[in-house]
């Protein structure tokens, strides 16, 4: 009996060395990394509630025509780039120059009898209402002469601006109508982006102010106030504002963008957006902790600057890292360049 449980207790320290023989690896075993890490702080920012807008050209024009006539030449195509005083569109001038042909030739025969009056005038033949008759029509005709002259220069339309074509709405051989549109250009090198802001905003903005807009083709960039409407809205109880815009690579009128409006200050952590982990849809930083990186759960918010805002996760005076993320585990033991 005695050996029996001699050989029971062998066999339970058998199996419970057995169960001991995988542990997990110890954290302190792995190297040292040398990174760079920051202390977050709390600091005080203007509060912005994002308004959605519209980029629009600053400078655009709708090509009419003054007269009625036939489309005989269309001389550009959408996305071309047009020079100021360039010609675009060219009508049919056929009845305009036979109108001018008439008109000249009446110009010239009351002329002629205007030279003729006045030499009666002086030789005291003619009498002074009778010239004063022959002067007038000379002027009608003058003046019929010069208005077909406008009205052919009125068959060749012309650029106003240096700009692109953006929309084509006829093409050779329709009719072409005082009011009814041709061609749209503008010029995208003067851009603005234009908000309906709701009226409990609008007090907060003033002409010159520099607001953030974001375009998602273009960026983050600093509008100007140019313009605000001085009346709201009664449907919406909005009121249109309008921002200059630099030139950015990428932007283009008609594009959607958001533009943060100025609504107080609140208190924020912000961290390097460098630091951050996506894994999925989690988000985490390593907080450095007694010389060790420790992984964290966070949760951030909107971009500031080069930086995101922190939602939760840390708090004021902790360290995480921000340079050498993707090579540290956590646990790892860290040395912190100065």
């Amino acid at each position: 009996m005695k050996r029996y449980l001699i050989l029971n207790a062998i066999v339970v320290g058998v199996l419970v060395t057995g169960c001991h023989q995988s542990p997990e690896p110890d954290q302190a075993k792995l190297p040292s990394a040398t990174v760079r890490a920051k202390v977050v702080e709390r600091k005080t920012r203007a509060a912005a509630e994002d308004v959605v807008g519209t980029v629009r050209p600053k400078l655009s024009a709708v090509i009419e025509a003054k007269v009625s006539g036939r489309i005989e030449q269309m001389l550009v195509v959408p996305g071309q780039t047009v020079k100021a005083g360039e010609l675009i569109i060219r009508l049919d001038d056929t009845e305009i120059q036979s109108r001018l042909d008439q008109a000249a030739a009446a110009r010239q025969q009351a002329e002629s009898d205007l030279k003729r009056f006045t030499v009666l005038l002086e030789q005291k033949i003619l009498s002074q209402s009778e010239f004063d008759g022959a002067q007038s029509k000379f002027r009608m005709a003058a003046a019929a002469e010069a208005e077909a002259k406008t009205m052919l220069g009125y068959t060749k339309m012309t650029a106003s601006f240096d700009g692109v074509i953006t929309r084509k709405l006829a093409d050779v051989g329709d009719l072409a109508m005082p009011g009814k549109p041709l061609l749209h250009m503008e010029n995208p090198a003067t851009l603005r982006f234009e908000a309906d802001v709701p009226e409990a905003l609008i007090g907060n903005l003033k002409l010159g102010d520099q607001l953030s807009v974001r375009v998602a083709a273009a960026g983050e960039m600093k509008g100007v106030v140019a313009e605000r409407s001085p009346a709201a809205d009664a449907n919406s109880r909005t009121s249109l504002v309008k921002l200059d815009l630099p030139g950015a690579a990428g932007l283009r009128s008609g594009q959607f963008g958001r533009v943060a409006v100025p609504v107080g200050a609140i208190s924020i952590i912000s961290i390097p957006a460098a630091a951050v982990i996506q894994r999925g849809q989690m988000e985490m930083v390593f907080v450095v902790n007694k010389g060790h990186a420790q992984l964290r759960l966070v949760k951030t918010g909107r971009p500031v600057g080069n930086e995101l805002e922190l939602v939760s996760g840390l708090s004021s005076g902790e360290q995480i890292v921000t340079e050498g993320v993707s090579a540290l585990a956590d646990g790892q033991p860290v040395k912190i360049l100065p």
